[in-house]
């Protein structure tokens, strides 16, 4: 990151020039700054920064030959296994018949207020914190709001219809993040990404058939109630798909801690006010002791780390990648339910889960080196995006031949104004 400074929302309005020894170059609709070394320039030099970092390794198996593929792997299973462990942490306090979502959820909020908004006022200072606040703070207030909802109503469901049913429900979010990412994104799917994630879909497929056999995917639902609980799943996984949608355009344009800190304060106060009207009464009544204090404690730790972690898996790969990786969540939490509850692990299980991994690797066969960390939206160069942690331009910047002038060369700084709309 680049050295604190307090004006740097100033610089929202400023534009990204290329040098006055370069000169422009017009590709499909994009100039491409080509420094003049020289009255004849080679064809590798013509090319665009971001394609001569593409072009580094071939063949359809470019992107497997990459550190960001495994780091991208491997992320994606950390946050299947640490999203795992706050349903395991919710279960354990059903135990203790503590049941009070909205306020559960926003201990989370607060703890990622007090250090990613802390942190935004300290490096854009309070006047220009005001300033997000009051030129963008809608835009923020839209994805709280989906981030909040998404929550609530998965929580909500559970009380009206089976496991069974929510998943298969939660396949929705999925269709979500791919229809609006097709379509606002400009993001369009090769048939090795299709086809990763029907396979994908197939290995759930098989979590939830075994759950099934075993029984438990069961539960005890009220007659007459859910179709109530199917509806408030598939209300539930709309949100998600737009929050995920939303959040994969926002840490690729804006520094993570502004997006984390603006997100979680907004979602602070809209959680909090729907706790306050809808769970008063569940408030007082709960069960109130060690064992629940400390079931919220590491029910808090681990939703923060997963809120934390996820900005990156959507830097490096998509919105589409990050639902499909929280298809194994079935499988680590029977891991961890081992442990915890006495399971006992299905012989359907081992396949389901390889299956879903192979889904993965196939979703990334023929993409090349930068992956889906090149977003469509952010230009031929990914200028109009911010240079941070695992950005496709930080990447371009730290990699390009000496020849092409990199688009910009402070990480983490805010975009040009004309690049902060949705």
């Amino acid at each position: 990151m680049s050295s604190t400074d307090k004006g740097a929302i100033e610089t929202f309005g400023e534009d990204n020039h290329a040098s006055s020894s370069s000169q422009s170059l017009p590709k499909d609709g994009v100039d491409v700054a080509v420094v003049s070394q020289s009255p004849t320039h080679s064809s590798e030099e013509q090319l665009p920064a971001a394609d001569l970092v593409d072009e580094q390794k071939k063949g359809w198996l470019a992107y497997f030959k990459t550190k960001e593929f495994y780091i991208t792997l491997a992320l994606g299973q950390l946050l299947a296994i640490a999203n795992t462990s706050t349903s395991t942490f919710t279960t354990l306090l059903g135990v203790q018949h503590w049941a009070v979502p909205a306020f559960q959820t926003f201990m989370n909020y607060v703890l990622l207020n007090l250090v990613f908004t802390s942190y935004t006022i300290y490096r854009y200072g309070i006047k220009g914190w005001l300033q997000l606040v009051w030129r963008d703070g809608w835009k923020y207030i839209i994805l709280a709001f989906c981030d909040v909802e998404g929550n609530y109503f998965i929580v909500l469901a559970y009380q009206y219809t089976t496991m069974l049913s929510a998943q298969l429900i939660n396949f929705w979010a999925i269709v979500v993040v791919v229809i609006l990412s097709f379509i606002f994104l400009r993001v369009r799917y090769h048939i090795t990404q299709v086809l990763g994630i029907i396979i994908c879909i197939g290995g759930m497929g098989i979590l939830i058939g075994s759950d099934h056999i075993t029984g438990t995917n069961g539960g005890d639902v009220t007659k007459g109630n859910q179709l109530k609980g199917d509806l408030f799943a598939l209300l539930g996984a709309t949100f998600y798909g737009f929050t995920n949608t939303g959040e994969e355009y926002f840490v690729s344009t804006r520094p993570v801690y502004e997006v984390l800190g603006q997100m979680s304060f907004f979602g602070m106060i809209i959680n909090g006010v729907q706790c306050a009207i809808f769970e008063r009464e569940s408030f007082r009544n709960a069960n109130w002791d060690g064992k629940v204090g400390g079931y919220l404690t590491g029910y808090t730790l681990c939703l923060f780390m997963f809120y934390c972690l996820a900005p990156l898996l959507f830097r490096l790969s998509s919105a589409a990648f990050f639902n499909i990786s929280m298809l194994t969540m079935n499988f680590w939490g029977v891991c961890i339910g081992i442990e915890v509850f006495h399971y006992h692990i299905h012989w359907m299980y081992p396949i389901a889960f390889v299956l879903i991994i192979v889904g993965q690797l196939i979703y990334y066969l023929g993409r090349r080196v930068l992956g889906e960390a090149r977003k469509p939206w952010l230009g031929r160069n990914q200028e109009r995006g911010v240079a941070g942690l695992f950005t496709a331009k930080k990447k371009i910047e730290s990699t390009v031949p000496e020849g092409v002038n990199p688009v910009d060369h402070d990480p983490e700084s805010p975009p040009a104004a004309n690049t902060s709309s949705v």
